[in-house]
């Protein structure tokens, strides 16, 4: 998909051909599409540096353009290997275009699109790929704060479980932090090496708002090791918390067994064809009944007094 949007006195519009001044925005673009990229003068390397999923965060600066290569965290969805993942956005500033290319449909761009920032002007080509920085960063914390909520419900679910399962769903959200940090340490690279370059010196708001970016991808940093450091002591923990869990179900099987095999003993002793005590009594059975019970009774208040129910 190819859309190209410009900023009128209206916001921000869709326009069928590129202007100056405009942002091409390219979702998984077809045949055709990288075709028209082409032929508006974007080198086929950066196309494919932005649609290879293995890419890591990087900068290339020629005369004619600046290449800016992100790696933005994607949700693919409940039940999947790994919920949530990084994902390559590529931003191409030229002298007439911002191009902003990916392999799937995210939650940056779209929200580019529908106007978020009222300041923001797709002819300040520099100023609108800070917001796409800024967006990042932000979309990064709230991807922390749903892996945080998810891992509170399988801590829950731990505390009575004897599966591996709510383990096995940890271990996707610790995967997920591991994609997060890679992602989020070559962004700041990135980040840091523009302001070191001063790239963004024409408008002192720039200057700002590049600081402000890298302060908010900092805390994101922060915040996915700190989620890791937990996620890694909950595993630990809860690895122990299983394992106990099913020996005290082991250990009320084995009481339980001992209890129902109280009965049966009573039972075999006074099953047998030999003359026993009371055998011919005529409250033989109700006799048997009630020293079974008894005996019940008896393993019944040991167990409990031991804590093995």
């Amino acid at each position: 998909m190819l859309a190209i949007y410009k900023t009128t006195q209206q916001g921000l519009e869709r326009i069928e051909h590129p202007k100056n001044g405009c942002w091409i925005n390219v979702i998984d673009p077809s045949h055709q599409e990288i075709n028209d990229l082409k032929e508006w003068g974007i080198e086929t390397d950066l196309i494919n540096y932005s649609l290879d999923l293995d890419e890591m965060s990087h900068m290339e600066r020629d005369e004619e353009y600046i290449f800016i290569l992100l790696r933005i965290p994607y949700f693919q969805g409940p039940g999947t290997d790994i919920p949530h993942i990084t994902v390559p956005l590529g931003i191409i500033l030229t002298d007439r275009y911002v191009i902003t290319i990916c392999r799937y449909e995210n939650d940056i761009t779209r929200v580019l699109v529908n106007d978020k920032y009222q300041g923001m002007k797709t002819a300040k080509r520099f100023r609108f790929a800070l917001y796409i920085f800024l967006e990042a960063a932000t979309h990064y914390l709230g991807h922390l704060r749903d892996i945080n909520k998810e891992t509170e419900v399988l801590e829950d679910q731990l505390q009575k479980s004897t599966r591996n399962r709510e383990v096995l769903e940890l271990l996707k959200m610790q995967k997920s932090l591991v994609y997060f940090t890679t992602g989020l340490h070559s962004n700041q690279v990135v980040m840091e090496r523009l302001q070191r370059t001063q790239m963004f010196k024409q408008y002192e708001e720039d200057q700002e708002l590049l600081e402000d970016v890298i302060t908010e991808n900092q805390q994101a940093i922060e915040m996915t090791g700190i989620q890791t450091n937990i996620l890694n002591g909950l595993m630990d923990a809860f690895a122990s918390i299983i394992s106990n869990n099913l020996n005290a179900v082991m250990k009320a099987l084995a009481a339980l067994t001992i209890i129902i095999n109280i009965p049966t003993i009573v039972a075999s002793f006074y099953g047998m064809n030999v003359r026993l005590p009371g055998g011919e009594h005529p409250l033989a059975f109700l006799m048997v009944l009630g020293i079974a019970s008894g005996l019940i009774l008896f393993a019944v208040l040991v167990f409990f007094k031991r804590d093995w129910f």
